[in-house]
């Protein structure tokens, strides 16, 4: 008897073969399945046949209110009918300033419907930088008609900006709005032209633009299809088809900007009739608690979430074996994303899964991308470990190609983008001659004698780098170890090295973490800088050595950040990533500190 709950997965056989090339291509078996043409259709198909079930759920002064599938559908005619009577010209687009939210998903949905390209852009973007140097990158490149924002008050300096650009741009906001009321909208009578406008959008219309995080400069544009989406919602289903048997019931905070939440929860939640509670938490020490209040009335049949926030719903779940048995009363998988999980957390998850249900939730992973939207690879099984790709989703082609000591993962297939939104340039940089997408990403098989144990995670291909022995540094797998080994004190790190003669670390700490170290009430920088800290941090790096198999995986000296990385600069994502080269860049006098007395 497993020792996993019993979760309908997808089947994981898998062929490979060499091309004309001699390249080595990896595929899933099985097919990918018929999908729709456009993404509403299955928002139109659930109106019809589950009229009544919750869609959409938000709290409201601590009562869950819902949208029911036909609600929604009704006012997406509507809006869809107002954006016909606004008049988009054909390179207008609509773009979303704002967090998730119902009114946010009806103007997307909207806009899906009949075809208007949307982009969902980064609220930290609007509301956390000074210079709006990447606001106004994708205000350039989206050229606003219809300009969206939850709160017009909250998103007003984003908005002048905006207008100052694009002064026709109509301004439309939930709430405190300075031009076009939301509520007054939704009172539009819907003609015939609604139903005109949808029959003309095909799996070649492009659906939404969803700008990448600028790790390597200003964010490009990746252009989703309706097909592409679709595609990727299909390939999604059937490597977890337990989605396609129950609703899907889903407590989620994962931003609808990026391709994790917006893509695949919002996306499956559409796509299966499944219901979408929207969760105003957050991974923060401000704000976890409202993910556990929300834990603790929603049982959850999929959980999906970034390590960090796993590392504090664990800290919870410890604690309240009422919250442990609402999270795994119907629960059927973990799915984590962005970044390695630490082992502790995982064996505590499993643990506590065993004490409360008497079974393990499979914790799974993946590979993907923006670009496949979002996904290239999942782990669908039980028994995964942390690293673990696993297999191709359905009808996608990987072509495995040499890159030194590596091997680059390139994708082809339905689930995979056309190109970057109005940049040829960057299109034709991230495609080889054989229309593959150049993902980056370095892959191995587990067990090349066995390719349905799946894949594991190699590192980046540019993140790598030589010191000066002529030794390569595996970037992703050294800082894999070091924040598994490292937690809970240190909470991410930045390698160093290039050209010199050993491997240099930037550590990110976990505050919280290190206040419960110590009894004194001190700042930040004389927290990072106290010696019960600085001992804690030498402990883990000793820990991590003692495993080293060489210069390349030693770490010989190391600086602690003070302050937090800033997005002002590049120096953290959206989604809450890392940018080593803009970090190195930023913090070169850490670097110089660290290789000051020569080699």
């Amino acid at each position: 008897m497993s020792v996993y709950k019993k979760v309908h997965f997808g089947p994981n056989k898998t062929r490979t073969f060499l091309d004309e090339n001699g390249l080595l291509h990896y595929q899933l078996l099985e097919e990918v399945k018929e999908y729709p043409h456009r993404f509403t259709d299955r928002l139109m198909h659930f109106a019809s046949v589950k009229p009544q079930q919750a869609f959409l759920s938000k709290k409201n002064q601590e009562i869950w209110q819902s949208l029911t599938f036909s609600e929604a559908f009704s006012l997406v005619e509507k809006l869809s009918q107002v954006f016909i009577d606004f008049d988009f010209k054909r390179d207008e687009g609509l773009v979303i300033l704002s967090e998730n939210s119902i009114e946010h998903a009806l103007v997307a949905l909207a806009a899906l419907h009949i075809g208007i390209p949307y982009s969902p852009i980064s609220p930290p973007y609007s509301l956390v930088s000074n210079d709006f140097g990447k606001l106004r990158h994708c205000l350039s490149v989206m050229k606003p008609k219809v300009i969206f924002a939850q709160n017009g008050k909250t998103y007003s300096r984003a908005i002048q900006v905006a207008k100052e650009m694009f002064p026709n741009a109509i301004v439309v906001c939930a709430e405190e709005s300075p031009e076009a009321s939301f509520a007054d909208l939704l009172e539009t009578d819907v003609t015939e032209e609604v139903a005109e406008y949808h029959e003309r959008v095909n799996r070649e219309t492009p659906a939404k633009i969803l700008f990448t995080s600028g790790s390597t400069g200003l964010p490009k544009g990746v252009t989703n299809t309706h097909g592409m989406w679709c595609a990727s919602l299909q390939q999604i289903t059937q490597a977890l088809p337990f989605m396609a048997d129950t609703p899907p019931v889903f407590v989620d905070w994962l931003p609808w900007n990026h391709t994790f939440g917006g893509n695949q929860n919002f996306g499956l939640t559409v796509y299966n009739g499944g219901t979408l509670y929207l969760d105003e938490g957050r991974p923060t020490a401000r704000d976890m608690e409202k993910t556990i209040q929300n834990l603790r009335a929603i049982s959850p049949t999929a959980y999906f979430n970034v390590p960090k926030g796993f590392e504090m719903l664990v800290a919870a779940l410890e604690k309240e074996p009422d919250l442990r048995e609402s999270f795994f009363k119907n629960l059927q998988i973990l799915f984590y994303a962005g970044a390695s999980m630490a082992q502790p957390i995982w064996d505590a998850l499993e643990r506590l899964a065993i004490e409360t249900i008497g079974s393990k939730i499979p914790i799974i992973t993946g590979l993907g991308c923006t670009e496949a939207g979002p996904s290239a690879m999942f782990a669908n099984w039980g028994g995964a470990f942390s690293g673990l790709l696993g297999v191709p989703v359905a009808g996608l082609d990987i072509k495995l190609v040499p890159d030194g000591d590596k091997v680059e993962a390139r994708y082809k297939g339905p689930n995979i983008t056309v190109g970057y939104w109005k940049n040829g340039e960057a299109t034709k940089a991230s495609f080889d001659e054989e229309g593959y997408y150049c993902s980056g990403d370095a892959v191995k098989f587990l067990d090349p004698e066995n390719t349905d144990k799946g894949m594991v995670f190699d590192g980046r291909i540019a993140e790598d780098f030589k010191l000066n022995t002529g030794t390569w540094v595996n970037v992703g797998i050294l800082k894999a170890k070091v924040i598994s080994k490292g937690s809970p004190i240190i909470q991410d790190v930045v390698l160093a090295g290039l050209d010199q003669a050993f491997v240099g670390a930037i550590l990110f700490l976990n505050e919280e973490a290190c206040r419960g170290l110590i009894n004194e009430e001190v700042s930040r920088k004389e927290l990072f800088e106290h010696l019960v800290i600085l001992q804690a941090v030498q402990e883990k790096i000793d820990e991590i050595n003692t495993s080293s198999t060489g210069s390349s995986t030693y770490i010989k000296r190391f600086e602690i950040a003070i302050d937090a990385p800033s997005i002002d600069v590049g120096e953290i994502t959206d989604k809450g990533s890392l940018n080593q080269r803009v970090i190195l860049k930023h913090r070169a006098h850490l670097v110089a500190k660290m290789y000051e007395n020569g080699n």
